[in-house]
């Protein structure tokens, strides 16, 4: 069997999604004596006490195919945000929302613009509808490059995918700069607005709400699975005209999202005080996080996600890190696969996880200064 004349181009030629490291993987080949992952952006709170039993009351149907439309939950998430329910779409988590738009949109010989650091998922759902994506350089402060974007536009541009706040930078685009990039995409462009990690930014005064800029080319993506705590559940969101989204349904998988996940996003819907809770504990922690580094002189990107990306000198330094880490129990996500090799994406987790980070990062500042000191010892 010759596997290039029975795999296309662009699959060949895909790199499989390394995922981080799982907290069994950890504990089986490091037996650390304490646990904090921070490596996936999850809440480490969990998710609302409400959400088990909605999810427990729902196994009782899963003999019957979930609704397709999820017309319950649909309501309710448009209610929520004040759009038609024929605006919003429903799917398993917003990766699955983005390989609905690559299949939906594009035409042969289109493209599609983005920066070269960000969400690898969409890279990966392009990639494997065979999009060109044209990847815009970040800038000096890691932030995206909104002029260049538009300088790059094409005829044969059909998509700009933004995500805002950016993962794995933390950063945002300002309403100035948002505000730009909706008035002068041309209509036929569609600008995808993948807000992912809303919930943490929505109160900081100079970020845009995607919702208050609406056009007709404009769609907007959420999730459940970062403030919400419901990453296992995968169910995510777009909102758009209602006339995309008509167009996006035929694409869409039949019966996702299933069923308990459905169950779940409605009832996490209804306990505000969780979310609250857990924008709190990441703002808490940030400030703590900023703290600490601040004090040992390490240099950071300032986030408004729940994530803050640790800059090193290198990518050997960025692998030894990382790898230490893992001895004492505390997973990171490197990011070399989003175009930062020497950057370090730490969530920001419970005081207790936040904790155990700085705790085995002046384990390993102390283990590194007495090794250099035997070094120079026994030279």
């Amino acid at each position: 069997m010759d596997l290039k004349k029975i795999i296309p181009a662009n699959i060949q030629i895909l790199k499989p999604y390394v995922a981080g490291k799982t907290i069994t993987e950890v504990q089986k080949e490091f037996k650390p004596s304490r646990m904090s992952k921070l490596a996936s952006n999850e809440n480490r709170l969990g998710c609302s006490s409400l959400v088990s039993k909605a999810v427990l009351d729902s196994l009782s149907h899963l003999h019957d195919y979930p609704d397709p439309v999820a017309k319950k939950l649909r309501k309710k998430v448009a209610d929520m945000n004040g759009v038609e329910e024929n605006e919003i779409l429903l799917a398993a988590g917003s990766e699955s929302v983005i390989s609905i738009l690559c299949r939906t949109f594009f035409n042969d010989g289109e493209h599609a613009l983005t920066a070269n650091a960000t969400f690898v998922g969409f890279l990966v759902q392009a990639g494997v509808r065979g999009i060109s994506v044209h990847k815009i350089p970040i800038t000096n402060d890691y932030r995206f490059d909104i002029d260049a974007i538009l300088k790059a536009v094409r005829p044969e541009t059909k998509m700009v995918y933004i995500a805002n706040p950016n993962n794995p930078t933390g950063t945002y685009i300002n309403k100035n700069e948002y505000q730009r990039l909706v008035d002068s995409l041309p209509e036929d462009v569609l600008l995808i607005a993948d807000e992912a990690y809303f919930e943490f930014a929505e109160s900081v005064k100079d970020y845009p709400h995607a919702l208050d800029y609406r056009k007709d080319n404009v769609i907007i993506l959420r999730t459940f699975s970062k403030a919400y705590g419901l990453a296992g559940f995968r169910i995510g969101y777009a909102i758009a005209d209602n006339r995309l989204i008509k167009e996006m349904m035929k694409a869409k998988l039949t019966f996702e999202p299933t069923t308990p996940a459905q169950a779940a996003a409605f009832a996490a819907l209804d306990d505000q005080e969780f979310i609250n809770r857990s924008v709190q504990m990441v703002e808490n922690g940030r400030v703590r996080l900023y703290d600490f580094f601040q004090k040992h002189d390490v240099e950071y990107v300032p986030s408004i996600s729940n994530s803050v990306l640790m800059v090193l000198d290198n990518e050997e330094e960025a692998v030894d890190f990382t790898q230490a880490m893992l001895k004492q129990g505390v997973i990171l996500r490197r990011v070399n696969a989003f175009g930062l090799p020497n950057c370090v994406r730490i969530t920001i987790g419970t005081p207790q996880d936040m904790e155990h980070f700085e705790e085995s990062f002046l384990n390993i500042a102390e283990l590194k200064k007495q090794l250099k000191i035997s070094s120079e010892y026994y030279e």
